[in-house]
């Protein structure tokens, strides 16, 4: 979990190497800018681009990439835009009419200097859809996502047909840092269950080299067309961040304390980057522990993330009992990218439930 890496990072402690995005972003410096001039970049993707006004002058950007049937709206997680599904939303295309939605402050959208609260975010996405006119959608977020929409379909749960969370259970209540047994543990973990990979700094000199050189270091590529929209073109090199490290804080920060799941109606399916035990874990790295003693604090720390992970998980089923809440295993943050065939099959077989329930 990338939030969960970098807030530990800013600790002081060790993080793994699926945080090296989230550190590039809040991090590093301005390229020098580059002087040859290029040709506009064009967005492969095969998406209509809109934009609707949610909040006073605030202006959300909406990808529509067709389809036919159940409306499915994407939700990308802190720090990204709709963009970020521009590779993943076109093999749903087959299941409903996809959208996706950017939030203020993120990608193409408005940039207003307050309303990043959970509450302002799940009024946005519902003017969104109410002014977009998508009736009933299924809502898919990844990570910080899962606040907002959690908040829309409890206070309207007739205007949502289904949720699925893509690794984004977790609140602030659970959050993995927080909790002092967990950091301790986690400062104990040997290094090389998560070695850092031998890739050299980022290369801005183009986007195409940036994309080659973080997906090296994360061991996974984010759309071109996403990079883009998480930072500045300087000249067709790789320029500053585009977010602003205050926008970010404060959807930190207004975030609700603890999720509350009551009065949502339909089905819930949550897929989880986590390992449930320490086999899977062992497994999944590759990696052998040295000793006894060693496999013991890796075991003690799968165990209270475990717990941890358990906690997040029955919030959503005590108020949802008929929510089905998948462990991945330790796939990645990016979920939909890292395990896109498992994402797309369980999400294929989720949506027959929410079809269902609206016949």
């Amino acid at each position: 979990m990338i939030d969960h890496a970098l807030l530990a990072l800013r600790r002081g402690y060790r993080v793994g190497p699926l945080a090296v995005l989230a550190i590039v972003v809040v991090s590093l410096a301005v390229a020098a800018a580059g002087t040859a001039q290029t040709p506009p970049y064009r967005d492969p993707s095969p998406h209509q681009i809109r934009f609707v006004t949610v909040d006073g002058d605030v202006a959300l950007e909406v990808l529509d990439w067709g389809g036919s049937g159940q409306p499915i709206v994407l939700l990308a997680g802190s720090g990204n835009s709709a963009h970020v599904f521009d590779e993943f939303a076109p093999k749903l295309t087959g299941l409903g009419h996809v959208y996706g939605i950017t939030r203020r402050g993120h990608g193409s959208s408005s940039r207003p200097m307050s309303g990043y609260d959970d509450q302002r975010l799940a009024d946005d996405l519902f003017e969104a859809l109410e002014r977009e006119r998508i009736p009933s959608p299924v809502l898919i977020g990844h990570s910080a996502s899962g606040g907002e929409m959690t908040t829309l379909a409890r206070q309207h749960p007739a205007r949502v047909s289904g949720l699925v969370y893509m690794d984004g259970l977790s609140d602030l209540e659970d959050d993995p840092p927080a909790d002092k047994e967990w950091l301790a543990l986690q400062q104990k973990l040997p290094p090389g269950l998560s070695p850092q990979p031998s890739c050299g700094p980022p290369d801005r000199s183009t986007f195409e080299a940036f994309r080659s050189s973080l997906a090296c270091q994360m061991g996974f590529a984010l759309p071109l067309s996403e990079l883009r929209m998480m930072f500045q073109d300087v000249n067709g090199s790789v320029g500053s961040a585009r977010v602003d490290g205050a926008i970010s804080r404060a959807m930190g920060q207004g975030q609700v304390f603890r999720r509350d799941y009551s009065n949502i109606r339909g089905p819930v399916l949550a897929l989880v980057n986590f390992a449930p035990s320490s086999e899977a874990l062992l497994a999944s790295t590759g990696y052998r522990p040295k000793d006894d003693a060693e496999r013991a604090v890796i075991e003690h720390f799968v165990a209270r993330s475990r717990e941890i992970m358990d906690r997040s998980s029955r919030k959503l089923t005590s108020k949802v009992p008929n929510a089905r809440v998948v462990y991945l295993g330790n796939v990645g943050h990016f979920v939909f990218i890292t395990r896109q065939a498992e994402v797309l099959r369980e999400i294929g077989g989720f949506l027959p439930l929410v079809e269902s329930r609206v016949r």
